[in-house]
C-alpha cells in the first residue's frame, strides 16, 4: 500500500481556504461583546449588519468576499498541477508565493491601500496561472 504525501501546496490550500473565515473575523473584531443596540454585530442577522458597517470593516467583508471567489481557481490549479506530475519544489513555492500574496492583498483591502491590493491581486492571479502551467510539458 502506498501513501501520498500532503505536500506544502495541499497546506497552502487549506490556509487559502481559511483566509476567508479570517477576513470576516476582522471584520466582526470588536462587536462581538458590544450589544446590538449599540451597533454590535447581530448574529440573527450578519449580514445585514456586515452591509451596514463602513470603513474598514466594510472593507475586510469585501476582501472576505473577493477571497472566496479566488479559491476555486486556486484549488483547480493546485489539483491539476499535482495530477499533471508538477515539479513539486516548483508548486510548492508557487503556492506559498500565493498565500502571501492574498494576506498581502487582505492586508492592503482593510488599510484602503487601493493601488497596491490592485497590484498584489494581479500577481497573485499571475501566480495562480503558474501554478496551472507548471506541470504543463
Amino acid at each position: 500500500m502506498t501513501f501520498a504525501r500532503f505536500t506544502v501546496a495541499y497546506w497552502c490550500v487549506l490556509i487559502a481556504a481559511l483566509l476567508p473565515f479570517v477576513c470576516a473575523g476582522i471584520a466582526k473584531s470588536g462587536m462581538l461583546r458590544t450589544t446590538q443596540r449599540d451597533g454590535g454585530y447581530d448574529n440573527n442577522n450578519p449580514r445585514s449588519w456586515l452591509a451596514r458597517q463602513t470603513d474598514w470593516r466594510a472593507r475586510a467583508n469585501a476582501a472576505q468576499a473577493n477571497t472566496f471567489e479566488a479559491l476555486p481557481f486556486f484549488f483547480a490549479a493546485v489539483i491539476i498541477a499535482h495530477l499533471l506530475q508538477a515539479g513539486q519544489t516548483r508548486l510548492d513555492i508557487l503556492a506559498l508565493m500565493f498565500v502571501v500574496l492574498r494576506i498581502g492583498y487582505i492586508m492592503m483591502y482593510v488599510a484602503d491601500l487601493a493601488k497596491a491590493r490592485s497590484v498584489i491581486w494581479a500577481l497573485a492571479l499571475l501566480v495562480n496561472i503558474g501554478i496551472l502551467f507548471t506541470g504543463y510539458r
